[in-house]
């Protein structure tokens, strides 16, 4: 038998109550410190919580992209197609930071589908068109 378990990916930056606050606002959450360890912050949805943010006093950004041109571990968020530019308004209001857009060959329009940024400590992630709401 399988003990219960659950996970959630863990950024680290300097200041993390910020970055929660603005992946909280980007995905329409809340945020908040984690029960027992005042260095972490949860980023938490309606299915429950989503990311966490924790405190590293030496962080240091990734860079994008390495030089080889591999790929990063990285947040993708899905957003409907039709509101892909509407959500790369608000990520950028919020403090994120073009870094690409790609277009991926299924729309007539030439418009990109996956545009990739980076948050405002410096991870990448990406917003991704799908063709039914997320």
């Amino acid at each position: 038998m399988t003990v219960l378990k659950t996970s959630v990916l863990v950024l680290d930056c300097a200041e993390p109550e910020p970055l929660a606050r603005f992946y909280a606002e980007l995905l329409g959450a809340t945020a908040g410190p984690a029960p027992g360890d005042g260095e972490l912050f949860l980023v938490t949805g309606g299915a429950g919580v989503v990311l966490g943010v924790r405190r590293d006093p030496h962080h240091t950004p990734p860079s994008w992209p390495l030089p080889e041109d591999s790929q990063q571990a990285h947040l993708r968020i899905l957003v409907a197609e039709e509101l892909l530019d509407e959500a790369e308004r608000e990520a950028v209001a919020l403090g994120a930071r073009p870094v690409a857009a790609e277009e991926d060959g299924t729309r007539l329009d030439n418009r990109t589908t996956l545009r990739r940024y980076a948050d405002p400590a410096g991870h990448s992630f990406v917003l991704a068109a799908v063709r039914d709401q997320p």
